[in-house]
């Protein structure tokens, strides 16, 4: 079945990934019609989510964040598919980056570092940050089902010199890239709402109380790896800034703990300034009943 559903899906993705931009954005805005008027993909989970975050705007003000956003989600989508052919010389144009010296200094100390983001204007830009880097650059990720679909993203990603790290392998493959003096540049998305364990960090984001991945500081502190984040930001349709800064030099001197509430710090930050950019449709607070009981 997952083959079928991988042959099925394969020649449209191939056709959207071919197609100009200008035409590509045609689509994006008739598949926001869809999503947003018609199906009304996970409204009431992005409804929430604004609720939620931003109890003292208005309903209109709310509503206008949530069209920006069914937008914003619908270009991001096929924008992933267009990476499939984009070539070198497009991305490049059309998703820049500011700091990546910071990340190849790190490489030239012959040090590994660890670059945290979350999910907002479009993460999967960044990957392009491979043709930049002097040395290997790493991004972890969840395997998709489907290994089909896992084997498209796999080389879409690949061909920006970004390779991908199974989340549940990180800490083994990053400890034997230390090992052999391989020295890489380890990519995190950390927004997403983890599982909740009896020992889950919680803390307050965008007020709600919300368990956290803590991976990313785990591993800064247990090899030592200094920390930059990186701050995206649409300039206009379909072209992007990375700026890249440095997060924390010396992980050891913060516990895992608050090295997630730099990161967070940040990421809220980002939101508050442009919310109409940030995934309203995860669940982010899926767990937010959980926070004051033993689980």
């Amino acid at each position: 079945m997952d083959a079928l559903i991988f042959l099925l899906a394969l020649p449209l993705l191939l056709l959207l990934s071919i197609l100009p931009h200008p035409i590509l954005y045609l689509v994006s805005d008739g598949l926001c019609f869809l999503l947003y008027h018609v199906f009304k993909f996970r409204l009431k989970v992005v409804r929430l989510n604004l609720e939620l975050s931003f109890p003292d705007k208005t309903f209109e003000e709310r509503k206008k964040i949530e069209h920006e956003f069914y937008k914003n989600l619908c270009d991001i989508f096929l924008e992933m598919a267009k990476n499939i052919t984009i070539s070198e010389k497009q991305i490049k144009k059309r998703f820049r980056f500011e700091g990546v010296e910071l990340l190849n200094a790190y490489k030239k100390q012959k040090r590994s570092s660890i670059l945290q983001l979350g999910h907002f204007s479009n993460w999967e830009g960044m990957l392009s940050i491979g043709h930049y880097l002097d040395g290997i650059g790493y991004a972890i990720y969840a395997p998709l089902s489907n290994k089909y679909f896992d084997w498209l993203i796999q080389k879409s990603r690949r061909k920006h010199h970004i390779e991908l790290v199974p989340r549940l392998e990180t800490i083994d493959f990053i400890q034997k890239n230390e090992s052999e003096g391989n020295y890489a540049m380890y990519g995190f998305i950390s927004d997403q709402s983890p599982n909740v364990r009896p020992k889950t960090y919680w803390r307050p984001f965008l007020g709600i109380e919300v368990p956290v991945f803590t991976g990313a500081g785990r591993m800064a502190k247990k090899f030592n790896l200094p920390i930059l984040f990186a701050e995206i930001n649409r300039d206009r349709r379909g072209y992007y800034t990375a700026k890249i800064s440095s997060l924390v030099e010396n992980c050891k001197d913060y516990t895992e703990n608050e090295l997630s509430d730099l990161f967070l710090e940040k990421v809220e930050a980002q939101i508050r300034r442009n919310p109409s950019q940030y995934l309203w449709s995860h669940n982010r607070f899926k767990h937010r009943d959980k926070a004051s009981k033993d689980v």
